[in-house]
């Protein structure tokens, strides 16, 4: 890659591609290019190549997507499944066209079996059924990676697949109902310290077992998957498709989260869980060996990353 190269950040305002496009601004990258939302519907591929008509992109990151916390799945199934599938097929159909020369398509640990063997290895994608309350998520990512597949083996084109852990970090969505875990259990003892309550509830019953990764932890794989070569790549794969975990190899479960978060947070309540909803999947730790030996670490500590987040918010 060449300082100069054009880079399209799809999602730069999110969690994770505003993360990217920060990295790749202190790396010296100057011609990142972004959409806004509000006036390109990346859901609409008409409208997505008519704004890239005269413009050219080397690279891209596929960090645009429609994303929430169990309930926000569950309850909104139909546009989980729908707007995903049209942001990447958009996005997707723009890569063949321009011809780009690597695509990051991103994923989630979501994409895996309810009952697969932790920690969960990229071929057990399919093995098995998918957890109930984020399925439509879940398939509309699977669909894209076969997607990814098809053009990579049909045309030749280079797209990396990352399969992140749950990710967390400062641009979070902190709503307290669609957030994810962390943003919305942030939210829920923030609220209750400002009101002074005795006690919060959470949902499901704390047990259920979950990795984490700073979204500045993910941003660096995200880069140094755009750095490597196809030679590499093509070497290590054996000319299929990279399909890649990225997780951190630790496990935290609900009820001890909230216990950190309710420290840093400074809050003496009490912590109480809703046994009446759901869980989710109870384990779903990812084995992250391959991206290992591409040579990238996580370097954010859970507890020093939650502090960070948490102490720019008091």
């Amino acid at each position: 890659m060449k300082k100069s190269d054009n880079i399209f950040i799809a999602g730069h305002k999110g969690l994770v591609g505003n993360a990217v496009y920060k990295l790749l601004q202190r790396k010296g990258f100057k011609n990142l290019i972004t959409i806004d939302k509000k006036k390109i519907d990346l859901r609409n591929s008409t409208l997505v190549d008519n704004f890239f008509k005269n413009k050219n992109i080397d690279y891209m990151v596929m960090a645009a997507a429609k994303a929430g916390g169990i309930i926000a799945n569950s309850s909104n199934q139909k546009d989980f499944f729908l707007d995903n599938i049209e942001i990447q097929n958009s996005l997707l159909k723009l890569a063949l066209k321009k011809k780009i020369k690597r695509t990051i398509y991103l994923g989630t640990s979501c994409i895996y079996p309810k009952f697969s063997k932790v920690p969960i290895k990229e071929e057990s994608l399919l093995a098995g059924n998918l957890e109930k309350t984020n399925q439509c998520y879940a398939i509309a990512k699977i669909a894209g990676i076969k997607l990814c597949e098809a053009l990579f083996e049909d045309y030749n084109l280079d797209i990396v697949c990352l399969m992140p852990t749950n990710v967390y970090g400062d641009n979070d969505n902190f709503n307290k109902v669609t957030g994810h875990v962390i943003p919305a259990i942030i939210s829920k003892i923030e609220e209750a310290k400002k009101s002074n309550k005795k006690s919060v509830k959470l949902l499901g019953t704390g047990k259920p077992l979950r990795e984490f990764i700073h979204t500045e932890d993910l941003a660096e794989s995200i880069v140094k998957c755009l750095f490597i070569s196809k030679k590499v790549l093509k070497k290590k794969y054996k000319f299929k498709l990279p399909v890649i975990n990225v997780g951190t190899n630790d496990e935290i479960s609900i009820k001890n989260l909230s216990k950190l978060i309710a420290k840093f947070a400074r809050y003496k309540g009490k912590i109480e869980f809703d046994h009446k909803s759901p869980d989710g999947t109870y384990r779903k730790g990812l084995n992250s060996s391959k991206m290992r030996d591409l040579g990238w670490y996580p370097r954010i500590k859970l507890k020093d990353g939650l502090k960070k987040v948490i102490e720019k918010r008091l």
